[in-house]
């Protein structure tokens, strides 16, 4: 966090989950946080959550920056009429497309020196007011867009503002920004909707043997898809699709014939291409050691393993729960740095965790199921 927030008037427009967590965030280090919507109710939610105040009319005096917190096919036309009224200083926003919007938006005439093309990597998923929270952006990745007429004092203000939100500004072209989105964010939701378009009339007794690999693929889907969102980063998106179709159609055709050359060189590179992607700080996965304990399905139990490795002194990097259907437990797989792993198996069996370890993490394999007293 900064302390840009005390000393500067910000008018955030669009008063849905991203822009009231923008001003919750600014408003709560002293920021002036002035609120507009087409939706006067939606104003009135977020002022009762403490983001701010209501935009008067006339505005009054200019703010420092705008944040135009609406979609993507609305910036331009939102930003005319922001620049209009004289809202603010500089100009950002938070769409998920950038190359479209920046050219309407100087095609409508815009100043484009005092505006700078905004996206926080939020989570995925479809966000509601109500899911607002001055933690939506905190160590996230917040991209800003610049042209060759952007002002330095307007990336200034946009980064001041990433900053104190608690996220971390990344610099990128517009065109760079939705080819970046069209493979680590939409393709993958689209691809994920597809295949869970096939559970859609499977025997539930096929789908009752999923399993979390099943559940991690469908969960990078959009549970409510929203076809605006593609058309407006149309083109990058479908370039990623087209790929990723030509891949699975080279699979499909080596496993109806019997070129299994062609599948293992396809797996190899996705197996290649996972590694590559960051963990936490950075890290990759497959640096950590995965520690398997079967937790009871009663209350307090998760918060107990939590202080059980607590007092190993040893930091959690990850955590996965996966439900065991027909049991009265779960799995929790709890990744720690490889050389903590002995030592926490150690002390999660002192306390009578059950840890399904092998001979890497200091123990032979636990026989399955068998869920031993909880850490009490």
């Amino acid at each position: 966090m900064s302390d840009w927030a005390r000393e500067h008037r910000v008018v955030v427009v669009g008063a849905g989950a991203v822009g009231t967590s923008v001003a919750l965030t600014l408003s709560a280090q002293g920021a002036e946080v002035l609120l507009a919507d087409r939706d006067p109710g939606a104003v009135a939610a977020a002022v009762r959550k403490g983001a701010g105040t209501a935009l008067p009319d006339p505005p009054g005096r200019p703010a420092d920056l705008a944040v135009l917190a609406v979609p993507s096919a609305a910036v331009a036309r939102t930003l005319v009429e922001a620049q209009r009224r004289g809202l603010a200083r500089h100009y950002t926003d938070t769409a998920g497309a950038k190359q479209g919007p920046a050219a309407e938006a100087a095609r409508l005439g815009c100043d484009m020196s005092v505006y700078v093309g905004g996206h926080p990597m939020t989570e995925h998923r479809r966000l509601r007011t109500l899911d607002a929270h001055t933690g939506l952006f905190l160590g996230r990745p917040w991209v800003l867009c610049t042209g060759p007429e952007t002002g330095a004092d307007a990336v200034a203000a946009a980064s001041a503002l990433v900053r104190s939100c608690g996220a971390f500004p990344v610099v990128m072209d517009a065109a760079e920004h939705d080819r970046a989105t069209a493979l680590v964010r939409y393709a993958p939701q689209v691809v994920a909707s597809v295949l869970a378009a096939r559970f859609a009339d499977a025997p539930q007794a096929f789908l009752d043997l999923a399993g979390r690999n099943v559940h991690a693929v469908v969960a990078a889907g959009d549970p409510e898809p929203r076809p605006d969102v593609l058309a407006a980063n149309a083109r990058p998106v479908a370039d990623v699709l087209d790929a990723v179709v030509r891949d699975l159609a080279r699979i499909a055709a080596a496993l109806r014939g019997d070129a299994a050359a062609g599948v293992a060189e396809v797996l190899a590179r996705g197996a290649a291409g996972r590694a590559r992607v960051p963990g936490k700080r950075g890290a990759h996965a497959d640096r950590y050691t995965v520690v398997p304990v079967l937790v009871p399905d009663r209350l307090g139990e998760l918060a107990l393993l939590v202080q059980a490795v607590e007092a190993a002194e040893i930091n959690i990097e990850d955590m996965m729960i996966e439900n065991l259907p027909g049991q009265q437990a779960g799995l929790v797989e709890v990744s720690v740095r490889a050389e903590s792993a002995p030592a926490l198996v150690r002390e999660l069996r002192a306390r009578r965790w059950t840890v399904l370890a092998g001979r890497e993490t200091g123990g032979d394999p636990l026989p399955p199921l068998a869920v031993e007293a909880s850490g009490t």
